[in-house]
């Protein structure tokens, strides 16, 4: 993973610095989002956030996304301190027009995991051997993760990357994701109780 460069960011909770990476592998552009010190030997909090330019972006309620991404950086910012990795991995790794036809599906009625079945690709095709060379920019040796998804976790650890403890991030239950989030847990074994989650309007 090769460094670029790294700028100021101002958010509404922080100003974080934001720093550009680059796959030699792959070609593709990850960015990490850092605030504080992060070199001391204290466990960091930490989200690695795979890009839904739907819910990020264009504020989708089909998802938890964005929801997620704002209250991880809120998060880090009321800490003082943590690291935030975007990674361009969207649609849990099939692509932008990929997933888009996917939502057709589910419009049909297809669940998430059907609907990319149907289009003949694995329920999940995300990657994060990224994360390592990343962190190790910033010395980051221990994390305390923000994910509800027992696999991410299984997957950085797998990937060298020592996990410490799991922070639930659990946000933005709503009449058009209920459906989503129940297939989270009930296939893909993503640790919440849909009914405890707390329902926006």
């Amino acid at each position: 993973m090769d460094y670029v460069a790294t700028c100021k960011l101002p958010t509404p909770w922080a100003v974080f610095s934001l720093h550009a990476f680059v796959s030699p592998e792959s070609g593709k552009e990850h960015v990490a989002m850092t605030l504080g010190d992060l070199s001391t030997t204290e466990p960091v909090l930490a989200r690695v956030h795979s890009e839904c330019l739907t819910g990020d972006a264009l504020f989708s309620q089909r998802c938890d996304c964005g929801a997620q991404l704002e209250a991880a950086l809120q998060a880090i910012a009321a800490e003082g301190r943590g690291v935030l990795l975007y990674l361009r991995q969207e649609g849990r790794g099939i692509g932008l027009v990929n997933k888009i036809r996917a939502y057709s599906l589910q419009d049909e009625g297809a669940d998430t995991v059907e609907a990319n079945v149907r289009l003949g690709f694995p329920a999940d095709m995300r990657r994060y051997d990224v994360c390592r060379p990343m962190l190790e920019h910033f010395g980051v040796t221990q994390l305390r993760l923000m994910t509800n998804n027992p696999r991410k976790v299984d997957a950085l650890r797998e990937n060298g990357i020592e996990v410490v403890a799991r922070v639930p991030l659990q946000v933005n239950r709503n009449r058009y994701n209920e459906g989503y989030l129940q297939t989270k847990a009930a296939k893909m074994g993503h640790w919440f109780n849909l009914a405890d989650l707390p329902e926006n309007p």
